[in-house]
């Protein structure tokens, strides 16, 4: 489970094994770790708000009608302007030569934030006096938890354990140790292997096309949402909705995961009888030599299918196209933040280091348009390489924007609200996943309605009017006021 640190304040680091790679060998002292950077809990924080915080109601809000009495305050056309952004698109995540929904944007920067820190947390774990080999472990475990946790929120409103692993937890996890491996290394390994990825997975897509005559209406594919590639798209027609090489990895790997309660048909030649009958044929020649071993050993796997792998739903495909195999490519992601992570934790001027991740954000993004154009189209929900590189040099646009107000100009102390949430983001997530329902109801509508209507009027909390934006606004504030205790008294929540 995830770890509570309470730290006291006149606690001091202890020398430790050089800040290096997990590659490096030998101890000697070093200097504490780098000094933790104001920008990037904030940027963590801004993050986690937004989710936490359901982007305000923003969207909702947005939906209302035109006739709604709400919009003789607040301006109708402002709030259809900024409905796109607060919504993930249909399938492509461009609009127009450059656009792109900040709501697409939530997920790379969360794990490109992974990345900037990576390298800090490793600094710091050595100069607490891990070795290479524990902290290696750690990295280890962090993802088999990350991965479970990501099981766990998918599973919420299931009867049974949902074997899915696109939520940003799971894909954290699963990449996270791929990504561990290459901290410490050149820059020019980094870069080829950041290469590597994004070529390789484009090649897994182009060398597996969906057949001629697939039938896209059975997985809920839209020509008119440009899910599928026809015509002068055919190109790209390895990219369509849930009929690319990743869909249909996962309609193997997720029925693996599960207990189909119509089991596919026998290939031809292969026997039909259960999985029961062939036990009972080990047992009565004496295969294996020890008819009670085979029988034992066969109840285990029952019961460890029925206590984990017991959801019955044959997985067909994902109503929004999303795929395990994301995590590929969001390796990529993290690697790039691992880059940064790197160049702020270096020697140069702070203005040098703003300068060249300005400079490196337009590179990825212009990169990332020409793939667009040339190779692969820009898909947030399948992880594309082009999408990699447009997102990446929006989310270090972002990063480039935190650094110069939170830690170049004098402003560090407007960031404090930002970074209360930023120092336990994996608890303001959790939160926002699991208690955000309750919270408003039990909360926010039983102890807070009165004073909420006093400022906002009577029936404020209903959805169908301003409620739409300031339940969920409110029930943000709940969540932040209890971030505040823990900032306050130390507690730090890490996996």
């Amino acid at each position: 489970m995830a770890e509570t640190y309470r730290l006291q304040k006149s606690a001091k680091p202890t020398a430790a094994p050089p800040v290096a790679g997990p590659t490096s060998t030998g101890k000697v002292n070093t200097p504490a770790p780098p000094k933790r950077l104001v920008s990037l809990d904030a940027y963590r924080g801004f993050i986690m708000t937004m989710l936490a915080a359901s982007g305000f109601g923003i969207f909702r809000f947005a939906q209302l009608d035109p006739d709604n009495s709400v919009w003789q305050i607040w301006d109708y056309e402002t709030f259809q302007q900024l409905k796109p952004h607060f919504t993930h698109p249909p399938w492509e995540s461009i609009t127009g030569w450059v656009g792109v929904s900040f709501w697409d944007l939530i997920q790379p920067a969360f794990m490109f934030m992974v990345g900037v820190a990576m390298p800090f947390s490793y600094a710091r774990r050595g100069a607490m006096g891990s070795s290479n080999s524990r902290r290696l472990f750690h990295a280890v475990f962090r993802a088999i938890i990350l991965i479970l946790m990501g099981v766990f929120l998918a599973s919420l409103n299931s009867v049974s354990t949902k074997w899915i692993f696109t939520n940003v937890l799971a894909q954290i996890g699963l990449g996270y140790v791929f990504a561990y491996l290459l901290l410490g290394r050149s820059t020019s390994v980094q870069l080829g292997a950041l290469a590597m990825i994004l070529v390789g997975y484009w090649g897994f897509f182009v060398w597996n096309p969906p057949p001629a005559d697939y039938d896209y209406a059975a997985v809920k594919a839209s020509l008119e949402d440009r899910e599928i590639y026809e015509g002068d798209q055919e190109k790209f027609a390895a990219w369509s909705k849930n009929a690319n090489a990743a869909y249909f990895f996962d309609k193997w790997f997720l029925n693996v995961l599960r207990t189909p309660e119509d089991p596919p048909l026998p290939a031809a030649g292969e026997s039909s009888e259960p999985a029961a009958s062939s036990n009972s044929r080990a047992e009565d020649t004496g295969e294996n030599g020890d008819a009670a071993t085979t029988i034992s050993v066969a109840t285990e796997q029952g019961l460890l299918r029925r206590w984990l792998f017991s959801n019955p739903e044959r997985y067909t495909f994902s109503s929004g196209g999303y795929v395990t195999l994301n995590f590929i490519p969001s390796i990529a992601t993290t690697l790039l933040g691992i880059l940064c992570g790197q160049l702020l934790m270096g020697q140069f001027s702070t203005g040098k280091k703003l300068a060249t991740l300005i400079l490196a954000a337009a590179i990825c993004f212009g990169l990332g348009i020409l793939a667009h154009h040339t190779v692969c189209p820009i898909v947030k929900r399948i992880w594309t390489p082009s999408w990699v590189l447009f997102s990446g040099g929006y989310v270090m646009w972002m990063l480039a924007a935190f650094y110069l107000v939170f830690d170049i100009l004098p402003l560090r102390k407007l960031a404090f609200p930002l970074v209360v949430v930023g120092m336990n983001s994996i608890v303001m997530y959790m939160l926002g996943q699991m208690l955000r329902s309750w919270t408003g109801q039990h909360i926010v509508r039983t102890h807070f309605a009165g004073l909420l209507s006093a400022f906002f009027g009577e029936g404020c909390l209903e959805l169908n009017g301003i409620g739409a934006m300031l339940a969920p606004t409110a029930t943000f504030v709940v969540f932040w006021l209890i971030a505040f205790w823990m900032y306050r008294n130390r507690y730090f929540v890490r996996v």
